[in-house]
C-alpha cells in the first residue's frame, strides 16, 4: 500500500476502527473502481481480451512501420548524399567536361 493510505489506515484504527474491516473497505472499493474504469473505457464485455490483443498488435504494427520508414529515410538521405558527393567529386576531377565533349 501506499504511505497516504497506509497512514490513514492508522489513523482510522487510532480512532477504534478495525484494520481488517478497514483492508476490506479500501479493496472492495478499489474492485468498484477498477470495474468503473474499465466500463467507462468499454472493456467490460466478453471481448475485451480479444480487443486488448487487438490493440497491442495494431500498436505494434504502428511501431514496426515508423521503425520501416525512418529506416528507408535515412537509407535515402544517405544514397542521395554519396551520390551529390560522386557528382561534385566528378566535377572537381574534371571528369563532367569529358563526358560532354
Amino acid at each position: 500500500m501506499t504511505a497516504i493510505l497506509e497512514s490513514l489506515l492508522a489513523q482510522a484504527e487510532a480512532q477504534g476502527a478495525q484494520r481488517v474491516t478497514l483492508r476490506a473497505l479500501v479493496e472492495e472499493a478499489s474492485e468498484l473502481g477498477a470495474t468503473r474504469a474499465l466500463k467507462v473505457l468499454g472493456l467490460m464485455d466478453d471481448h475485451a481480451g480479444a480487443d486488448i490483443v487487438e490493440l497491442r498488435q495494431l500498436i505494434q504494427g504502428w511501431r514496426d512501420a515508423k521503425k520501416s520508414a525512418v529506416s528507408a529515410a535515412v537509407t535515402w538521405a544517405v544514397r542521395s548524399l554519396a551520390a551529390l558527393l560522386l557528382v561534385g567529386l566528378a566535377y572537381r576531377l574534371g571528369l563532367v567536361e569529358l563526358m560532354r565533349g
